[in-house]
């Protein structure tokens, strides 16, 4: 059986028999990893950060098959290994402290994504909405500019490396 490897910051790895090192919603608000995640569960786990949370809001990136016109086959995601996690983790901080939210978690796959998959999920929780919608919108705008993930889109035309973010 192949083990499946998950990447975290910081990294809690759960190793159940036979050597499998598996991963749970709690291990950390910040993770980089190459499987899918659930939206739901992560939505209930800062559900649970506190009893005072009024208003979360989500933001879910999904591989999309259109970019500049070009239909695109494939989505590849890399990023600089402990930089980006350390990265997101100050985004993360920084976010919870400036807008006043009360929690916030943030992952980003890597690897190969197929078009309509998950890519990136933010999800902020606030006293009230306000706060949690400009935290989000932050976090992702922040993320784009400042996290070494880098996209390499498949088109018919060849590979490209996204350079701007919208």
């Amino acid at each position: 059986m192949m083990a499946m490897k998950w990447l975290f910051f910081p990294h809690f790895p759960v190793v159940h028999n036979k050597g499998i090192v598996m991963s749970t919603v709690m291990e950390s608000k910040v993770r980089i990893q190459r499987e899918d995640f659930s939206v739901t569960d992560e939505i209930e786990a800062i559900k649970k950060s506190s009893g005072n949370i009024g208003g979360i809001v989500v933001f879910l990136g999904t591989g999309r098959e259109m970019s500049k016109g070009q239909n695109i086959s494939k989505l590849n995601f890399e990023h600089y290994p402990k930089m980006a996690e350390k990265k997101l983790e100050e985004l993360r901080l920084k976010a919870i402290a400036d807008h006043k939210i009360i929690d916030m978690s943030i992952i980003h796959r890597i690897g190969e994504i197929d078009i309509g998959e998950n890519i990136v999920l933010i999800v902020a929780a606030g006293e009230h909405r306000k706060e949690a919608f400009s935290a989000c919108e932050w976090a992702i705008t922040e993320l784009k500019r400042t996290t070494p993930i880098w996209k390499r889109e498949t088109t018919s035309t060849g590979e490209v490396w996204v350079q701007d973010t919208p």
